[in-house]
Formats: C-alpha cells, structure tokens, sequence
C-alpha cells in the first residue's frame, strides 16, 4: 500500500490547485476596464463591445432584451456589434460565458476623449476656491468621467488600462473630473439633455510626441528613430537607472538635531527674506539647493485647535511645510498651487512656528509673485506675506558636473502614452476629441504645424472615423508681460495652432485673454470648457451661431497703411474696453517690427505708423505675454494672435 504523508501531499496539492485556479480564472470572459458600471456609451452609432476569453468559448451579450452571439477566436479575442441606440437609459448588460458579468447603470450619449497635459489634466478639486459653487452644487448624475491613469509603453499598444471606473459628476465625485472637462460636459447636458461621458486621459508636461501612435509618427524620421531606439529594453533600463551617481549632498535643515522644522530648534545664523519673491533677487545669485524659510505666526484664539487650509501660491520647485513640527503639506515640482489642509490641533492660539523647505534645481528658487499666501479657518484669514527668515540647508553642485543624474523621462518619449493610455480605448466610440497640450512643444514651435495635424490624422485613423470631430485649445499668455514688440515661441506655436485650422472639422478655442503671467496653470478653467463647448455647438451639434473669436483671413498694403480682413466676425469688430485695438505690430523691408496704432472701420483693421512709410508685415498679440490683446466680436470672443505673410 502506497503511503503519502502529508506535508508532502501538500506540496504536491497545492501547486496543483494553484494552477487549476489560474486555468479557471484566465478561463473566465474578461472585460476591458472601460467596459464597466456606470458607463456612457456613444449615442446613435454602432457600438463595439469586446472583451477576452478562451480560445473557442461561446459568449453571449444581452442589452435590451436582445441577445448578440459570438466566440472568442484563437486567441481568446472576442467582440459583438450592437446596433444604434439612441439617448436614454439606464441599462444593464449581462455578458454570458463560462462566467456572467453584469454591468448596471448604463446610459446612451455622446462620449468625448480628452487629452493633453496638465491644463487638461488640472481637477476641479485644484481649483476648489475658484469652483466652491460649482463643487457644492455638483449634481449631475449624467455626467461621468473615466480617469484613465497615467501609464507608459514602450513595446507597444496596451490592450486594457491599468485602472480607472466612471464616475457620476455628484458630490465630492466631481472633485477628480477634468476642470475644462467638466464645465465643456456640463455645458453640453445643460443645453441638450444627454448623457455626457468623458475620457480624460492626460498627463502633465507631456509633448504630442507622447500621444502619437508609432504609425502616426512616421512622417517624422527623428521620432520614428526614438521609438526604433527605445524599443531596446536594456538602453530603456540604462537610460532610467543611469548607474554610478555621486551621493546625496546632506541637508543640514534635516540632519541637525533638532531639525530646523522642531519647534525646539533655537534658530542662529539666519537672515530676512520676503515672501513672496524669488531668493536670486535677494542676495542668492545662482543658488540651486535647500533653503529653509521660518517666521513665528500669531493667531487668534479662534483659529486654535481648528482644522484650516493655508495657501502658499506656488513655489519653485519643490516643498515642504512644517507647523510647530508637524508635516502638513507638500508638492515635488513647481506647478501645482500649493493649498494644504491643515488637520485640527495642530493650530494654537498665540505663536505658532512655520517652516517651509524649499528645493530648486534650476533657475530661480523661491516664491512666485502675485498669487495668495495666507492661512483661513472659518472666517478667519491671517496674511504669511511679508519678512520671513532663511537659512541655506544645501548647495548644489552646478549643472554639468555629473550630479544631475539622468534627463531621461519616460512619459515625455514618444508614442508610450498613446501605447498605454489611447490605445486600449479606440474600440470605444466617440463622439469627438478635446485637446488642450502644447506647452512641451515651445521649444520647436514651427514643427507643432506639422505635429497636431498628424494627430489628428492618427486619431481619426485608429478610431476609423476619418470626420472625427477634434476640438483644441490654443495657448493662453505665460510669462512677462510683453509691451514691446518681441520675438516668441510661444506666439509661433500659437500660430501653428492657428494654422491647424485648415484641416477639415476642427474648432480651436482662442485662450489668448486667459493667461496668468506668473503661471503656466491659468485659474480661468470654466471658461475655456466653455469655449470648447461653444466650438462643438458649431461643428459636432450644427448650431447657428458664432462660435469663435475674429480669425485672420487677407491684408494689403494701402498707402502706408495695411488693412485687415478678418473672418468669425460675428455681430462686428469691437474691442473688450473700449479702446483702439491692440497690440498691433508692424514692421517695413528690414523686417524690424514697430508698436503700431490701429483702427476699426466696418470689418477690417487699419494699422500703421507714422515713421513708416512702405509697411510690408503686421502682427497682432505676438509674444509670449502680449499686454491686454482686446480684439474681439460683438459676441465678446477675443482674437486669435496672428501674423501676416505667412
């Protein structure tokens, strides 16, 4: 009689077992992510529904009261086409094999893809003060956005999304929705009453290199070469993980006992510093490293014990706030605005010591200018501007000298966000793409022309809707304000936007008067939803209206005078106060530009100098900032920027 003891019956059994389940569960009919609970699915059009199960397994598909049959093929790949539907709901839908998912609370609409970078991907919950209203009455089960997670790839397509659920615009759900997403939906439900779905997949800081497909981007030999090259998992890996690096230079704020942040910490060796302001304009030229700020805050007995929120603007680059030595906030890179929440107790009546550490890598360290800096609770609000102290924690060695570590980023290579991030969703219908990216391209600007019409071609070519419509945002004003005529990436990039608009069933929101100078995140994100909604209003839902700002159309040379015509006029050419339109530039042979006067008569813009006597070229908001653009329609729609002769 054969004997097995138990222990080793275990280790026969278990593994055994093991992999019966994973047979069972790899066996099951699987679901994309996208494909789930409470999802808006595209009105009046077929809709792809697909899926993965084993080779050969029947799978049946049940949406209202009808069934639709199919087997998964060799490779487990399955998918049925459901007829059109118009506007409604809520269904549920039961897909049948070896195993039965049932997907509840669906609505029929129009679903919109929304992509970029961070004024994308900005949530309403950043602009939480801006949009306390808009937050508190958020009650729009009907709008639902899908949160697509950023991921990379660089071995190409994804079949599903990492993560990600849809999520009604209600309550405190509202918070993570797109900001320019939300009120561009909410615009669209309030005026025609259908379910509005977004697909926000967007990543901060990213170029349209990123979003490119590896077939969309050979017309471009260079990006086609990075792709090629990064296909190569161990350069990836070397390139990531760059081997040697020298060690990490100390910072004293953190390595002395007590920590600089320790209440107990008796501060000697500091010196007076302001806030806000940039610490290279106060006595630290070319400092890059940790500079710890303190200042002892008074408060009021009301405000002890209390939770609170402090608002520290934005900060170059990276931060850390300390509140009589407890941690309560932080961000690792410049952009975010930094608005912390600070928890009950931490606040006392009387003294109360804030440390904040500040790192900066590059350029100019320290606190930008012309945003809020204060601290509230109920209706209480204590000013933080004014004179803190500052004490150096550490010095960094200067750019070049090997310490910097690698520049290699993965979400800014071409093609992985399309790879990991678009791909999985092009089964998914659509209604039409929202676009709001182009600050990653300043540097080359002209090439932008090229880049976002083969996007749009791209897109259009893997959802297989050759009309698909494809909304965008041209790039507000950044940077110092410009009030002589200037050369400008910025404003080159614009133009290239501009020029897009010459490919067939696109609309462009002009943002040129949105701009914060101190900025790259402007606050104003409803309006520019709303422009975005406008554009659609036109050109997807055929409404008569006008949709757009003036946008050039021809000039001529009079005298010494060049007028303008200009198409989207609308009710008429107006300024937004009341005087003459502006900044117009204008320039002779030599191609020297001029601040130039301009005029309306009827629809046309008249500019000229009155030292220049043969004009050749005009250019109006040119710049990375122009000073107060006022160029607009009767409708109140601003101008784009422009130049002529090109």
């Amino acid at each position: 009689m054969l004997t097995i003891k138990i222990p080793a019956l275990k280790k026969i059994l278990l593994p055994l077992l093991a992999l019966m389940l994973f047979d069972t569960l790899s066996a099951q009919v699987r679901l994309p992510r996208l494909i789930s609970d409470s999802m808006i699915l595209q009105r009046d059009e077929k809709i792809k529904v697909w899926g993965w199960a084993s080779p050969s397994e029947k799978i049946t598909v049940r949406l209202n009261g009808k069934n639709y049959r199919t087997a998964a093929d060799r490779t487990g790949n399955w998918s049925v086409v459901l007829p059109p539907t118009k506007a409604g709901g809520p269904y549920t839908m039961e897909i049948n094999a070896s195993n039965t998912i049932t997907i509840r609370d669906i609505f029929f609409g129009d679903v919109w893809f929304c992509g970029g970078q961070s004024n994308m991907v900005h949530q309403m919950n950043i602009h939480d003060v801006t949009y306390a209203r808009e937050i508190a009455d958020a009650a729009y089960p009907q709008v639902r956005q899908f949160l697509v997670p950023g991921a990379t790839s660089f071995t190409g397509p994804q079949q599903d999304l990492n993560a990600g659920s849809w999520k009604a615009a209600t309550g405190d759900n509202v918070r993570p929705f797109s900001a320019v997403a939300f009120f561009f939906a909410r615009e669209l439900y309030d005026r025609y009453r259908v379910p509005i779905g977004i697909i926000n997949a967007s990543v901060g800081g990213t170029p349209i290199e990123s979003w490119m497909s590896e077939e969309g981007a050979e017309p471009f030999p260079v990006v086609t070469a990075t792709i090629t090259r990064n296909k190569d998992s161990l350069y990836v890996k070397k390139m990531m993980d760059p081997g040697i690096r020298e060690p990490m230079l100390a910072d004293r704020g953190s390595a002395d006992t007590p920590a600089w942040s320790d209440p107990a910490y008796i501060p000697t060796g500091w010196r007076s510093i302001n806030i806000p302001g940039f610490w290279e304009d106060q006595g630290l030229k070319d400092l890059n490293g940790v500079v710890w700020y303190r200042r002892e805050i008074i408060l009021p007995q009301s405000m002890a014990g209390r939770d609170a929120k402090v608002f520290l603007g934005r900060i170059v680059d990276a931060d850390e706030l300390f509140i009589n030595g407890k941690k309560v906030g932080g961000t690792t890179y410049q952009y975010p605005q930094r608005r912390y929440m600070i928890p009950q107790g931490v606040l006392k009546a009387g003294k109360n010591i804030f440390t904040i550490r500040v790192t900066n890598n590059n350029g100019k360290g320290g606190f930008v200018p012309d945003k809020p800096y204060c601290i509230f609770s109920g209706t209480d609000t204590v000013d933080l501007k004014g004179t803190w102290s500052y004490k150096v924690g550490v010095v960094y060695p200067p750019a070049g000298t090997g310490s910097e570590g690698s520049g290699f980023n993965p979400q800014y290579q071409p093609a992985v966000l399309y790879n990991a991030m678009v791909a999985p969703a092009i089964n998914y219908a659509i209604k039409g793409v929202c676009w709001y990216q182009g600050e990653a391209n300043t540097g080359q600007p002209e090439m932008y022309a090229k880049l976002l019409p083969a996007l749009i071609s791209d897109w259009r070519s893997k959802w297989n809707k050759p009309t698909l419509p494809f909304l965008y945002v041209q790039l507000p004003g950044f940077m110092d304000y410009n009030y002589l005529p200037s050369e400008s990436n910025w404003a080159t990039l614009r133009e290239s936007q501009l020029k897009t608009l010459s490919v067939p069933n696109t609309s462009m929101a002009v943002a040129i008067d949105l701009g914060e100078w101190n900025d790259i995140h402007p606050e104003n994100k409803k309006e520019v939803g709303l422009r975005l909604a406008l554009g659609a209003r036109k050109l997807v839902y055929h409404e008569n209206i006008v949709a757009s700002g003036p946008v050039y159309d021809s000039s001529w040379v009079e005298g010494n005078k060049i007028v303008i015509r200009f198409t989207s006029v609308g009710g008429g050419l107006t300024t937004s106060n009341g005087a003459a339109p502006g900044p117009f530039d204008i320039a002779g042979p030599d191609g020297h530009f001029f601040r130039a006067d301009a005029r309306i008569e009827g629809n046309t813009i008249i500019v000229w100098h009155n030292f220049l006597s043969n004009p050749t070229a005009v250019r109006y908001a040119w710049g990375d900032n122009p000073a107060d653009p006022n160029l607009v329609n009767k409708e109140g729609l601003p101008a784009s920027p422009f130049r002529t002769g090109q």
